[in-house]
């Protein structure tokens, strides 16, 4: 069963309204749906609904609401993944799967071994991302789109963490032999209500970023035995991350 989302003021006692443009073409042009069809539809926030739809205007769809309950598919993990950005069209398959496996938010980061640069166009690749965000979690029909924030220096991601905002920070790291993440994460003793994990760029991270991660008392963790890709890396950890402290 199909899945939109819709802004708060879209919802009303009784019934919904479907008024985006990409939705409403999907629904009528590509699901062909009809009145007295059934679908499901999200608040970002809190609620889904099941609607039936009443009826399929060129601007929106109306719907009246059957069914309601507080979100049943949604991680009560809250994870955030610092991603070093990597080359090319990686980090579209990295968000994909992100989502796919419960991230909260996304933030692309700018390290020392970083090669993408902030230009004028990034603005059109965090849309871009976003639009990735949202349409994997229509494929795995999650309760909110995970946000992609604008990207920020490593800097900026060590005051985030130096405030406290995080329960618990992982940061798998390639020269890091000992400590595994399986330890780190069996180490925990209070379930914690939000994670950041940190993952490199292609290169990986540099010595000094390092260092100023363990200033702050961030311990590096091993993901494993062999070294995964960047676009593989992030992933696994929310894997692992979820299948520990969401599952258990």
């Amino acid at each position: 069963m199909s899945r939109f989302f819709v802004k708060k003021e879209n919802i009303f006692p009784d019934r919904i309204v479907i008024d985006d443009k990409e939705d409403v073409h999907h629904i009528a042009k590509v699901l062909r749906l009809n009145e007295g069809d059934i679908c499901d539809v999200s608040d970002c926030q809190e609620w889904e609904y099941k609607v039936e739809i009443i009826s399929i205007s060129k601007s929106e769809v109306q719907t009246k609401i059957r069914d309601k309950q507080k979100f049943t598919s949604e991680p009560q993990l809250k994870i955030t993944l610092f991603q070093s950005l990597p080359k090319q069209g990686k980090m579209e398959t990295i968000i994909q799967k992100s989502v796919e496996l419960g991230v909260h938010e996304v933030v692309p980061m700018f390290t020392a071994r970083t090669v993408v640069t902030q230009n004028e166009s990034f603005g059109k690749k965090i849309d871009r991302w976003q639009k990735v965000s949202g349409e994997a979690v229509k494929q795995c029909r999650r309760g909110i789109i995970p946000k992609i924030e604008d990207g920020i220096s490593f800097a900026k991601m060590l005051e985030r963490l130096k405030s406290r905002e995080f329960d618990e920070v992982i940061f798998p790291y390639e020269n890091e032999e000992a400590y595994s993440i399986k330890s780190a994460l069996q180490s925990i003793k209070e379930k914690p209500k939000s994670v950041a994990i940190i993952i490199g760029s292609e290169g990986g991270f540099s010595d000094e970023e390092a260092k100023a991660l363990a200033e702050i008392g961030v311990k590096a963790v091993t993901l494993g035995k062999t070294i995964l890709r960047t676009e593989t890396a992030g992933p696994a950890a929310i894997a692992m991350v979820m299948y520990e402290l969401e599952l258990c």
